[in-house]
């Protein structure tokens, strides 16, 4: 999309200062490299520019400079993702969202907050709860993510059992198509069978069909008050016993799952021990416990847990302090995985299909690899499961991601079998190209090119990822 002459693309980016004097634009080398790319470290950054707007009319004047002269764009939020997805190693011109971070207004009645698409989920959240209801999707990169990143690619997080992923919190979306129009979806309707509903299209979309400007959050009340207990269990057949047990016996907030491998890493980075004695799997889950009737049937539970052979040890919080130190073990372990280089795997399957999926994969990890640390965790409520592989210090980059994607195309097979996805939350991106036919038919990505077309006629929106 752009041109290997870096000398046309000067003289647009001065035309685009011109048009857009207001416009906050950087060129320095180092920021350069923090804004083109995101949490994945595979791709060298080398954006043109990065562009800041302060409001809609601004996006879409870049959007329409950008048709107009041949340059790709990389919408960015909060960078946050793992799939390649916001990386801009081609010399595009890097759309950050950054400026755009304000609430916009509060609806009483329909219960619903509406932002600008750069604001953080933390501080989406944090306005909810102002008005005494809350946005519930939340995840450990809540400071730094951005509510149109997690539009891009319908966030999940950790309490995905309870509350739905980002999708079923969006009223209304405000998004800038290809060809700069603005497109206001949904409106925050409830019930409107009036055609095709584009605002679910383009939830998951990531970035390549419209530039997510604002969105109309439904809102919600509180939960009832909750507890948090850690589990220690002793296998992974253990772990859906567990979970079926709890989730038959408790009103579930979350149900997170790490091995011992994750705890070493979390206890390593600064965590605290809160169960004696090494145990191959650990569980963090937090359910109602409003009353005393639901916390005895939370020790019930455990209980009956104990006397299966299905738990080894626990141990429940007993203040928010406590609870919030729990949260720490699940919460700390992708950023004590960051210093180690980490392939990551992002895969999802019906809960229904976890326990055979699980058997095989786990003889397929151990026999691919058998000298690299590999560590579990994820969201075992809605089948989401991480999969990181470190690297082991000695072994060049691209030998080590070379050895990756070999297991992963291997993965992706057995997904395929077991009618899995190669992404839960993450997107594509450009990490997850090649299994993208793992999951969706070929008529079905004739169908979403078909779609592209019709939104970014030109390809100037993250062109390659995805695709």
């Amino acid at each position: 999309m752009t041109s290997p002459d870096p000398a046309p693309n000067a003289a647009a980016l001065a035309e685009l200062a011109a048009r857009l004097p207001s416009l906050r634009l950087l060129t320095e080398p180092s920021d350069l490299e923090h804004y083109g790319r995101d949490w994945t470290r595979r791709w060298t950054p080398a954006p043109l520019a990065i562009a800041f707007p302060a409001a809609v009319e601004e996006v879409q004047a870049i959007i329409r400079w950008a048709n107009e002269h041949g340059i790709a764009l990389v919408p960015s939020g909060g960078r946050t993702g793992l799939s390649g997805g916001a990386v801009a190693a081609h010399g595009e011109l890097v759309l950050s969202l950054e400026r755009m971070n304000r609430v916009l207004g509060f609806d009483a009645i329909d219960r619903s907050l509406t932002v600008q698409a750069g604001i953080t989920l933390q501080a989406a959240q944090e306005a909810a709860r102002n008005h005494g209801l809350i946005y519930p999707v939340d995840f450990a990169a809540r400071g730094s993510c951005s509510i149109g990143g997690n539009i891009a690619t319908n966030a999940g997080g950790i309490r995905v059992i309870r509350y739905g992923n980002t999708r079923e919190w969006i009223a209304g979306v405000k998004v800038v198509a290809g060809n700069g129009e603005l497109l206001e979806l949904n409106r925050g309707l409830i019930k409107n069978s009036s055609g095709y509903d584009l605002r679910h299209l383009t939830i998951g979309s990531e970035g390549t069909l419209g530039v997510v400007v604002e969105a109309t959050l439904r809102l919600t009340d509180p939960p009832p008050p909750s507890q948090v207990m850690l589990l220690a269990l002793p296998d992974m057949a253990a772990l859906m016993q567990v979970f079926a047990l709890f989730r038959a016996r408790l009103k579930l907030q979350a149900f997170e799952f790490f091995t011992d491998v994750a705890l070493r890493h979390v206890l390593a980075h600064g965590a605290q021990r809160a169960i004696d004695g090494d145990h191959s799997f650990y569980v963090v889950t937090e359910f109602d416990a409003a009353d005393e009737s639901a916390q005895d049937a939370a020790l019930a539970a455990f209980e009956q847990g104990v006397n299966e052979g299905w738990i080894a040890d626990g141990a429940i919080a007993q203040s928010e302090a406590q609870a919030a130190a729990l949260w720490r073990l699940r919460e700390g372990i992708t950023e004590s995985l960051a210093p180690h280089k980490p392939y990551k795997n992002d895969i999802s399957l019906r809960i229904g299909a976890l326990p055979a999926f699980l058997e095989e994969i786990q003889a397929l990890l151990g026999r691919e690899y058998p000298h690299f640390e590999v560590v579990w965790f994820g969201h075992i409520g809605d089948g989401n499961l991480h999969i990181n592989v470190l690297k082991p210090a000695e072994l060049a980059d691209a030998d080590f991601i070379a050895q990756c994607e070999h297991v992963t195309r291997l993965l992706a097979g057995v997904l395929q079998r077991h009618g899995g996805s190669i992404s839960a939350e993450h997107g594509i991106g450009l990490v997850k190209k090649p299994y993208l036919e793992g999951t969706r038919s070929a008529a079905e990505i004739a169908l979403m090119r078909g779609l592209k077309q019709v939104f970014d006629p030109r390809g100037v929106l993250n062109p390659g990822k995805l695709f």
